[in-house]
């Protein structure tokens, strides 16, 4: 996540005995590795959409934005100097004053729909909550909500993702454990990486997501513009971007460019994640069948029985091994890729609402010197658009950075923590069978002392 384009490889740990990272069928998403036999959730197998009201099967949203992807919040400071310093990040003390928890998922039975809920715990010390602690439940359509109501209002800063909307075929529970578990951990995520943003977290709406009850949030929501507004709103950024942008600067179109590189190299490396993910599994499944073959075979051949049973208690202790390695691979590495697969199509939204804003800054000036229409009121809207513009603009900088930065961060720790857990794996089990080979030797130097007269 620094200046320079820095690509991780991809993984490929290859289980002992053959299954490597080659082939079989892509896939993408984090997933819950087996534990007590529960089979885990990937999150790529074929997925199919669903519908607006079904909004509790996501994990991971790719679009959730369902606002004007061209527009300031109306509160927001005219004056480019306001402007500008109000996406000003300065390198503040680490002194967290806001601590948000996700947890307790519950079910929610309906007679027109079914649906979870989740616990949503803050605590903080900041002076404009009325409270030190707040406890609400939250649907995913609230968390929807409030990504949205982000993007309107800082259409350049980086929003994290949200959970994907998804069904997957063939899926015996519609709300599995591992599946709820799995969309938990990604909303915790997604709120706290807002509490951590130098802007974000002081949104109004963020606060009011954290505190209001059901029936305040809903009453909060009908508070937005109205349909026709939006409306007009959205025919003006699709106007913008088919005109597109004449002069984008150049930092801009680097932006792009990286950009290009790191969806194309991230969303490789998941795909080659899962398929590993996946052939691990199988290889798992493989191994707890392959090792009681060995015992009993024992029962039959008594000159061997040592040997056979030495086998299979090494290869029970691999396929222990495998099974952690699996929940490792999970945990460890899975999650965050895929949180950069779309990060990534995130970046693309932020960088097309900039464009956007430019745009619309463009036509202006060439209305204005065409001289199209009254040359007094387009002076002066055009005096407004390019502070929006250089507020748009400064936002995306310093939040690239900080982007970047936090990227690289949590890619390195990921790569790391399963270089670590890879080295342990196969330290495992290689002593596992360097203690088998040192029985068999000690056993047949003891067949050929009582061989000798």
């Amino acid at each position: 996540m620094d200046g320079e384009s820095w690509v991780p490889q991809p993984f490929s740990p290859g289980p002992p005995g053959g299954a490597g990272g080659g082939g079989g069928g892509a896939g993408s998403g984090s997933g819950e590795s087996p534990r007590g036999g529960r089979g885990a959730v990937l999150l790529h197998p074929e997925v199919l959409d669903l519908d607006e009201d079904e909004d509790d099967l996501e994990v991971f949203s790719k679009d959730a934005s369902l606002m004007d992807m061209n527009s300031f919040s109306p509160l927001m400071p005219t004056s480019p100097l306001s402007m500008i310093n109000q996406y000003k990040f300065e390198d503040e003390p680490d002194s967290k004053d806001l601590f948000i928890t996700v947890d307790d998922p519950e079910s929610h039975i309906t007679t027109i729909e079914t649906f979870i809920t989740y616990r949503v715990t803050t605590k903080t010390s900041r002076g404009e909550f009325d409270s030190s602690e707040f406890e609400v439940r939250r649907r995913y359509q609230d968390f929807l909500w409030l990504k949205g109501k982000l993007e309107e209002a800082h259409p350049t800063l980086i929003i994290p993702p949200l959970p994907e909307k998804f069904i997957m075929k063939g899926m015996v529970e519609r709300f599995n454990d591992d599946f709820i578990e799995t969309r938990r951990k990604a909303l915790h995520k997604f709120l706290n990486r807002i509490a951590d943003h130098p802007t974000l977290t002081f949104n109004e709406d963020f606060k009011v997501f954290l505190t209001a009850q059901a029936w305040e949030l809903s009453s909060h929501k009908k508070q937005g513009p109205g349909l026709l507004t939006r409306m007009g709103q959205t025919v003006r950024a699709v106007a913008s971007s088919v005109r597109g942008v004449k002069n984008r600067p150049d930092e801009f179109n680097e932006m792009n460019d990286y950009m290009g590189t790191f969806s194309q190299e991230i969303n490789l490396i998941d795909k080659i994640s899962h398929r590993i993910y996946k052939e691990e599994k199988e290889y798992f499944e493989e191994m707890k069948e392959y090792g009681p073959i060995y015992t009993w075979w024992s029962a039959s051949e008594e000159d061997l029985v040592d040997s056979l049973k030495g086998v299979a208690s090494c290869i029970d202790k691999c396929c222990k091994a495998t099974e952690r390695r699996i929940v490792d691979l999970s945990e460890t590495l899975l999650p965050v890729v895929h949180e950069y697969v779309l990060y990534s199509e995130i970046l693309m939204g932020v960088m097309k609402r900039r464009d956007q804003i430019q745009a619309e800054l463009d036509s202006r000036v060439e209305a204005l010197n065409n001289k199209k229409a009254e040359k007094e009121l387009l002076t002066e809207e055009i005096g407004k658009l390019e502070d929006k513009v250089e507020c748009a603009n400064n936002a995306l900088k310093a939040d690239w950075d900080r982007w970047k930065q936090n990227m690289q961060n949590d890619i390195k720790m990921a790569f790391t923590d399963m270089a670590e857990k890879n080295i342990s794996y196969y330290e495992q089990c290689l002593a596992t069978w360097e203690s088998f080979l040192t029985t068999q030797t000690d056993l047949h130097l003891e067949e050929i002392s009582e061989d000798k007269p």
